[in-house]
Formats: structure tokens, C-alpha cells, sequence
């Protein structure tokens, strides 16, 4: 596959020709990301609708039809650019009928809301298989007074033109977004509903959003598997831990600060070894293989909480204990040898112990466990700890606590893996806000690289 970093120079490049810039007071900084994890229907989605009157065959993926996708970006400002990502795809994906704007509700748009989006002065753009790409910048024209839009979401419109093939996407998006009927064409610039009778709970194609916002305005990355994906948080809740940290911080900062999320459902650290369209996994690639494009390639990163392992233990990953801690500590030299400013918070592996589910839950994964966060609170390795592990277990059992088992998102008895809410809550609220202190953040929008 082609390399991420080209097609993201090129059109950098051509976007800083455009009238439309990040002014002298400001910098670019990452709002929101969805990373991106495999061709569909490969993952673990949450509270997932049928898809197959949207998608009637993944092979063929989406055809002629608009993807309405709701996000609800971490930090506003007047401009905006966008992500589109075929990362996972085996064919180019042509993208046209861009547009980004207000959500009133469902798949309808605040009236007058709705722009344009150009790549490279142009309303369309094919992005090859293994390539993502970047949009102009785009004004948004409701976003004058920035931290009045605190909490509310934008739909990002777009239509791709024929068959895309498989589709690059992430799974868990516990948000819900919307999807034309195949062939119905392009409809992006619609602000009313009626063209959008199909729902999903992923993310498709789109990947990242960044923002315009003061110098001093910064971005904190939640980096791990489906315990910062959010798994039985509640849907279109926004109540996982990293939205948790992003509330309490905005109390502080406001409109300067973004927490991130960087989860995919069942990744790994050290594992799988090798990941591709033609041999995915439903936990996507390893932590390692997605650090450039998920990381490293994003702008006003001064943090990252990694929050990572319990799969590697599963009955799935069933690696050692040192082999992980081996790939922890590559994964942390590869980010300071890039950005040697940003601060690095490892976080404690939560308690998998008498969970339900097949691959988890036994003696030697909390062994494992322990071990690894033996590592994380004393090595050094990491410029903080956040001991989510003592947040969240329960002495006696040592499982989690029982009032953090029920799922928040489908009802039910709850896995004794993944928090709820009420544990997410107390997740975030462990988190010590000093850790979080501004520092020079990483990729500023001066940069295009």
C-alpha cells in the first residue's frame, strides 16, 4: 500500500495555496478522529443496526450513495478540514458532494448550515487504496462565537461515485449516523432528511477533523483498545472516560482544549503481525502499525494516554507479558523520536477477571495483567500513570466493581469486561488534571509535513 505521509503532503501543500488559512494567531489542532481500523464488516460494532438494505454486499461496499456521519467534534473553531481515508480499501474510492455542517437532528441540518468541501480547489477527489487525504480548509459560517458550540455535532456529507469496493471504516462508533439507499446519488447538499433512510453505529471513510483555535489551544490523544473505544457506555451518550477528562477539562479551558479518541474495539499492542485488506482482524493493526496515522500525522497532540493490553492476554492475542511491555516501550520511543515534547500517560490495565466473554476473563490473563501494570507504575517509562485499575476493581472479587458491570448501551447484565457508564465516569474522575498542563503541542498548522 502506498504510504500515508505523500498523498497528506500533497494535499497540504495545495490547501495552504487556498484563501482559507489558518490565520497568524492561530494553529491547527485535531478535534475529533475515528480510527480507522479495517474493511467492513470486519470489527465490533455496538448497538449495531442491520446493514444489509444500506451495504446489500461488502465486497462491492458503498454504491452511489451519501454517507451522513455525525461527530461530535472536541474543540470548534471558524475553519475546519477534514480526513477522508480508503486506507483498507483494494480500489480507489472517488469522494464528491463534500459538505460539513450543523446537526439539527437525526440526519437534518441546521437551515443555511451546510458547505462545500474542495480538495485541492476541486469537488471531487479519488483517494488510491492505502492513502488517505486532506480537505481545503472550509469556513464554517455558524462557528463565530466558537464556545457556544460546545457539544454539538457536525454532519459530515459526502457521496462516493460507483462501487468503492471494500470500505475502510471504524466499527464502534456508539454514535449514530446516516446512509442514502445504493443509487440514490449524490444528496450531501440536502439539509432536510428524507434522502437518508438508512442508519448505521460506525464511521465510514472519515477518519479525522481538525480545527482552527488559539496559539495556546491543545489536544490530548486517548490511545488504546475497546475500554477507550467506549463499550457499554451508552449510545449517542457520550460518556466514555476520554469524554469525561475532555468535560472536566473544558471547565478549565474551555474552547482550548480537545481530548481525542484514538480506541479501536479489540486491539492490541503487540499484535497481530501482520494486518492488511486481505487479512484483517477484528481488533484492527497492532498499536504499533497505526501510531503515524493516528498519532503522528495529527496536529496540537501535547498528550497521550495509553490505555492498552487486555486483549494481547485474551485467548485471541495469548502473548507474554514481556513481549507486550517490549512493543509498549517501542511504541513510546517511536512518539518522543517524533515529538520529543509530548507527554506520554501510561494507564492501568482494568480487571478482566470472571468476564463472560469466551477469550477473557480467566487466571493467566490477570497474571499477565498485573505484570503489565506492574510496568506501567514503575518503570519510568511514562511521563505520568493514571491507575485506572485501582478506579475500577473491586478487592474482594477482583473483577470489577459490581455497580460498574451493567451494559449502559444494550441493557443486560454487562460482560465484567468492559466498565458502563457509572465506571467510565469514575474513570475519568481518577484522572489528575496536572497531568494535563498546556505545553507546546505537536504538528503546528504552520508545518505542512
Amino acid at each position: 500500500m502506498r504510504s500515508l505521509t505523500g498523498i497528506v503532503v500533497a494535499s497540504l501543500l495545495v490547501a495552504s495555496l487556498q484563501t482559507a488559512s489558518a490565520k497568524d494567531n492561530e494553529n491547527w489542532v485535531v478535534s475529533w478522529t475515528g480510527s480507522v481500523q479495517g474493511p467492513y464488516p470486519v470489527g465490533n460494532p455496538s448497538a449495531q443496526p442491520d446493514q444489509k438494505f444500506a451495504f446489500p454486499d461488502p465486497a462491492a461496499g458503498a454504491r452511489d450513495q451519501t454517507f451522513r456521519l455525525i461527530v461530535r467534534p472536541d474543540i470548534w473553531g471558524k475553519q475546519a478540514r477534514i480526513r477522508l481515508s480508503n486506507a483498507f480499501g483494494t480500489k480507489p474510492v472517488t469522494f464528491d458532494g463534500v459538505c460539513a455542517g450543523l446537526q439539527l437532528g437525526s440526519a437534518a441540518l441546521l437551515r443555511g448550515s451546510n458547505r462545500l468541501v474542495t480538495f485541492g480547489g476541486k469537488m471531487s477527489v479519488t483517494v488510491p487504496p492505502g492513502d488517505s487525504v486532506w480537505s481545503d480548509p472550509v469556513t464554517l459560517p455558524f462557528a463565530g462565537q466558537p464556545d457556544t458550540l460546545a457539544g454539538r455535532r457536525l454532519a459530515v456529507s459526502f457521496h462516493v461515485v460507483g462501487e468503492s469496493g471494500p470500505m475502510t471504516w471504524h466499527a464502534k462508533a456508539l454514535t449514530t449516523s446516516y446512509v442514502t439507499a445504493p443509487g440514490a446519488g449524490s444528496k450531501g447538499t440536502l439539509e432536510d432528511e428524507a434522502a437518508f433512510p438508512y442508519t448505521t453505529a460506525s464511521w465510514f471513510f472519515l477518519d479525522a477533523i481538525e480545527m482552527t483555535a488559539p496559539t495556546d489551544a491543545f489536544a490530548i490523544m486517548a490511545f488504546g483498545d475497546s475500554i477507550t473505544d467506549g463499550t457499554a457506555s451508552t449510545m449517542n451518550g457520550d460518556d466514555r472516560w476520554p469524554n469525561v477528562l475532555s468535560r472536566r477539562l473544558k471547565a478549565i479551558h474551555g474552547n482550548k482544549v480537545a481530548v481525542v479518541n484514538g480506541g479501536i474495539g479489540g486491539n492490541q499492542i503487540a499484535g497481530p503481525a501482520e494486518y492488511g485488506p486481505g487479512k484483517p482482524f477484528p481488533g484492527g493493526p497492532a498499536s504499533g502499525q497505526r501510531l503515524e496515522r493516528d498519532v503522528l500525522s495529527l496536529s496540537g497532540i501535547s498528550s497521550l494516554i495509553w490505555l492498552e493490553g487486555i486483549n494481547d492476554f485474551s485467548k485471541n492475542g495469548n502473548a507474554e507479558s514481556d513481549k507486550v511491555i517490549a512493543a509498549m516501550k517501542e511504541g513510546v520511543a517511536r512518539l518522543r523520536a517524533k515529538w520529543p515534547h509530548i507527554k506520554i500517560v501510561g494507564a492501568t490495565v482494568t480487571t478482566a477477571l470472571g468476564s463472560s466473554s469466551a477469550a477473557h476473563g480467566f487466571p493467566e490473563q490477570d497474571t499477565k495483567r498485573k505484570a503489565l501494570n506492574d510496568f506501567i507504575r514503575t518503570s519510568g517509562t511514562f511521563d505520568g500513570v493514571i491507575d485506572f485499575d485501582k478506579a475500577t476493581l473491586d478487592p474482594q472479587s477482583g473483577g470489577l466493581k459490581p455497580e460498574f458491570v451493567p451494559d449502559s448501551t444494550t441493557g443486560g447484565a454487562g460482560d465484567k469486561l468492559h466498565p458502563n457508564r457509572t465506571g467510565y465516569l469514575a474513570m475519568g474522575q481518577a484522572i489528575d488534571l496536572d497531568l494535563f498542563k498546556p505545553v507546546r503541542a505537536g504538528r503546528s498548522a504552520k508545518r505542512k509535513e
